[in-house]
């Protein structure tokens, strides 16, 4: 990202506020507010991001698998799928989008269920080698304390 804004204002560079100003416009603006201010919900004794269905969530509880992964999987986030074949993913890019979201999703979750604390993390998963160009799929998701495994 650093590179890209070094390239903007004849070479001088501008910060991300200012980018955002001349990209930017109010319909992204509406569709990011529910990514970065997403509606979370309460079912039976989970939370999850709005528009769960509890066909889903009956779905998983058939399978055995803990309260702790219930939750996970149900609400994680591939950073890499919010903008399918968008050219310009990089793992610095998508750390910065799953950090943001991580800290932005444990405010929300505390402020609205202060009584159910939740463990927001972000999922690195290893790399196939060494290599800095690797692809790093990068995940952000949530659960609830009292489902620690």
């Amino acid at each position: 990202m650093k590179a890209e804004l070094a390239t903007w204002n004849n070479g001088d560079g501008v910060d991300l506020e200012t980018w955002h100003s001349c990209l930017g416009n109010y319909s992204s603006a509406v569709g990011y507010s529910t990514l970065f201010w997403p509606t979370f919900c309460k079912h039976k004794e989970y939370i999850f991001r709005a528009g769960v269905s509890p066909s889903s969530v009956q779905s998983w509880e058939n399978t055995g698998v803990t309260k702790q992964a219930l939750e996970w999987t149900i609400n994680h986030i591939h950073i890499s799928d919010l903008y399918p074949g968008a050219e310009d993913y990089s793992n610095d890019k998508a750390f910065a989008i799953a950090n943001q979201l991580r800290e932005i999703y444990q405010a929300k979750l505390n402020w609205q269920f202060p009584n159910d604390p939740c463990i927001v993390e972000i999922y690195i998963p290893e790399a196939e080698d060494d290599s800095e160009d690797d692809f790093i799929d990068y995940q952000v998701s949530f659960w609830q304390q009292k489902h620690e495994e």
